[in-house]
């Protein structure tokens, strides 16, 4: 499993490579995003508005992209391709934290329910491919305002997730003090590490020649059920944990 350390130093490693692509002539963009998550997952009831609000918190990012439209090494416009023009590439460090709890029907009726709370703290590393159905080239130009986009990649997570109860002993090694329904071994918040598809769909809005705004809605599926240190395996637990991120952005272009 990664740290914070050495997924940073991963990131800015993956950065100089993709810097190294200056010397073939492609240029590069770097930005900041930060919005609210709402961490869907063993908390609360599935499509439940109460619970997909009340689990709502904070991300922040990193991210830089590879721009294949322009060449850095002659401040002109690279060859003409389908390619070039509608697609960039972007890598992202970034890191999201939910304050979780029990929602719903079944809270009410008992008590172990409301004692217990949970936390995700994730911290992700990845690539996205994104599509941009108009030029590049002609955004670039201010030809128009807004650019709209969609992207798909993958990301790696490195979690952390927090739990406590108010039950009994207030001890989340002892099964007792939980949901009755639960397995022994529901309740586990150790770190650990996964893989999560990322999808989005967003637009861009030229500031001025050298930078962007950006909005994104992010769907992000984990390929683990542990994220937020919840796994109680009950026949209705059917899906992984996953988030929505609607992040807003700051670019700017390097070259």
């Amino acid at each position: 499993m990664f740290n914070l350390k050495q997924l940073t130093i991963f990131f800015f490693l993956a950065i100089g490579t993709h810097t190294a692509f200056s010397q073939l002539g492609i240029s590069h963009e770097v930005g900041v995003i930060v919005g609210p998550v709402q961490f869907r997952s063993d908390f609360g009831v599935r499509n439940s508005g109460e619970t997909n609000f009340g689990n709502t918190g904070i991300g922040i990012g990193l991210i830089h992209y590879i721009n294949f439209a322009y060449r850095a090494d002659c401040n002109c416009y690279s060859t003409d391709t389908f390619f070039n023009d509608h697609f960039k590439l972007r890598s992202e460090l970034s890191y999201n934290k939910t304050k979780l709890d029990h929602f719903g029907e079944f809270v009410v009726p008992d008590n172990r329910l409301r004692a217990h709370k949970g936390e995700a703290n994730n911290l992700d590393i990845g690539m996205q491919l994104e599509y941009f159905p108009l030029s590049i080239r002609s955004f670039q130009g201010f030809a128009y305002r807004v650019a709209p986009f969609i992207s798909l990649g993958a990301h790696y997570t490195s979690f952390t997730p927090k739990a406590s109860t108010t039950w009994g002993d207030q001890s989340i090694q002892n099964p007792g003090n939980f949901y009755y329904a639960w397995n022994d071994e529901a309740v586990n918040p150790a770190s650990g590490s996964s893989w999560s598809t990322v999808a989005s769909i967003g637009a861009r809005y030229k500031l001025t020649v050298l930078s962007d705004l950006m909005i994104d809605l992010r769907w992000q599926y984990y390929f683990s059920d542990w994220i937020d240190g919840l796994n109680h395996n009950l026949s209705y637990n059917k899906h992984n944990d996953w988030l929505v991120w609607l992040n807003f952005g700051y670019i700017y272009y390097l070259d």
